[in-house]
């Protein structure tokens, strides 16, 4: 069976953009090919078609393998709470909250699992492109491994070690890389690959034959750096805090930040920036306030009453523009109540009182793949004014997105539902979402995914033109953009590696 697994030199490297290159390049070459990674932290996460959790960076590998998402292609999600501690999520499904030692404890429990679904996966596709974690010689981990050396031991996997050049130091971390790891894993290691090089890669190539030499492994190929509108991996996006262009969007940086992904599209229109605010020095005057989603509620609450930031969120939302997002969403309400210290040991906490909705955290996990729509003419009639509703009456008018969340908000008198969600994991139904304010300034929602939504993204970011004189503007469809640039990256990565080489190491030759 072909297989491939890129592992790298530390976390951030490149490994996961690498791999959905190298699904893109085999499916453009005809084969039937899988992503896959056995275990993956992260605070960004999807929920599949038949409801389960995956981690976002196979989402998009999937894309490029031309598949929908599902959970065997990441069986093993850690979505962090604490530094210490993270919830472990098993083939889609809460399995515990755990410490990061009984964590460590616990892994060889899963390797059976792995290596069986591995099998199954390797019965469907031509070849499956695996991707590490961090980094390999972490040697403090080698013995309990199940998603590096480990990995490719168990399930018989060739590795190409990814080094990024754009840290520095990179020859340095191909070297010592290799020299913590064992005989019998170097003899895994069956090429190098160069990441995020800038400049001439003539200047670079007696360093290339240098390193080739000390660690008797050739180089494969040296990938520039390059900006796509693509999802980065976690430890590698840039939160950014400059306005660079006409329309300023920002987003509250929360400690605990979770699926910042929703911001993504916003990206992709010309005239807007996105922005970051961890301070009360950074909060400006943006067009758009954006509350995100939040692994731990509670704390990120906290943060923002103890440093002031809440204080200017308050001031900001009697006049301007404010969106919650499932964690955000909850923090604009106004109390948030955890019985069963899902969160923290607070039973309860006062929320901003921006919205007339109270959340409970209960027990188990709400997740959802949705359809919604405004709830009503009232609710986009308060956002985006009457002289719009004929024009958003003759467009369609869905959204598509997806819930995760352990909170259950119920409303107020003076609450009013934002969307009308009309399917969940393909199932009709007719249900309420959100919240927006008697001035139609306020909103929040619990669908992750909002302004993947074109119809959604345009109207919001058209009325922010209106207000600022700009000329309105058709937004383009993210999911069609994805697709260009994947076949991009798929030729910057085809020109940059010796594809042949790859192609002999994962046994298709």
């Amino acid at each position: 069976m072909a297989k491939i697994m890129i592992q790298g030199t530390a976390s951030s490297v490149g490994k996961s953009i690498l791999v959905a290159a190298l699904c893109r390049i085999f499916k453009q070459d005809g084969y039937k090919v899988c992503p896959y990674k056995s275990q993956n932290m992260s605070l960004n996460s999807y929920i599949t078609l038949d409801g389960k959790e995956m981690g976002r960076a196979q989402v998009l590998q999937a894309y490029a393998s031309g598949l929908e998402p599902e959970v065997y292609m990441n069986p093993i999600l850690l979505k962090p709470t604490t530094d210490k501690k993270c919830q472990v999520i098993v083939n889609g499904e809460v399995y515990c909250n755990s410490s990061a030692q009984e964590y460590h404890n616990m892994k060889l429990e899963f390797s059976d699992m792995i290596k069986r679904q591995f099998e199954d996966i390797e019965k469907q596709f031509d070849i499956i492109v695996i991707e590490g974690a961090g980094s390999p010689a972490e040697i403090n981990l080698r013995d309990r491994d199940i998603v590096n050396m480990g990995l490719a031991e168990l399930v018989d996997a060739p590795v190409v070690l990814v080094g990024d050049i754009d840290k520095g130091g990179v020859f340095a971390s191909l070297a010592g890389t290799i020299m913590l790891i064992s005989e019998e894993e170097k003899k895994r290691v069956k090429a190098t690959v160069i990441n995020k090089f800038r400049g001439d890669v003539e200047l670079l190539k007696p360093g290339i034959d240098m390193i080739e030499d000390i660690i008797k492994i050739p180089c494969a190929g040296v990938v520039p750096y390059f900006k796509l509108h693509l999802e980065d991996e976690d430890g590698a996006v840039e939160f950014k805090k400059s306005i660079t262009a006409e329309i300023d969007i920002a987003v509250i940086k929360l400690p605990h930040i979770s699926n910042f992904t929703d911001i993504d599209a916003l990206k992709i229109e010309e005239d807007v920036s996105v922005r970051f605010i961890e301070k009360i020095e950074d909060f400006g005057s943006p067009d758009l306030l954006i509350l995100p989603g939040s692994k731990n509620t509670i704390d990120d609450l906290l943060f923002l009453r103890n440093n002031g930031l809440e204080k200017l969120i308050k001031d900001y939302a009697e006049k301007n523009l404010l969106l919650g997002i499932c964690g955000g969403y909850q923090m604009l309400g106004s109390r948030i109540n955890d019985p069963y210290e899902t969160e923290t040991d607070k039973m309860y906490i006062d929320a901003m009182n921006l919205l007339d909705v109270e959340t409970i955290f209960e027990k188990e996990k709400v997740k959802t793949r949705v359809k919604a729509a405004f709830c009503s003419d009232d609710s986009y009639s308060r956002i985006f004014g009457e002289s719009l509703i004929s024009e958003i009456d003759n467009q369609q008018k869905y959204i598509y997105g997806y819930e995760i969340h352990m909170g259950v908000s119920s409303y107020g008198k003076n609450a009013k539902p934002l969307f009308e969600i009309k399917e969940k994991n393909g199932e009709l139904c007719s249900l309420n979402d959100g919240a927006v304010n008697e001035n139609g300034n306020i909103m929040g929602t619990y669908i992750h995914g909002v302004f993947d939504s074109t119809f959604f993204r345009e109207h919001i970011v058209n009325l922010i033109r209106d207000k600022k004189g700009i000329a309105r503007k058709p937004s383009l469809v993210y999911e069609n953009l994805r697709e260009k640039e994947l076949n991009k990256l798929a030729d910057i990565v085809r020109k940059s590696l010796d594809m042949k080489m790859i192609y002999k190491i994962a046994g298709l030759i």
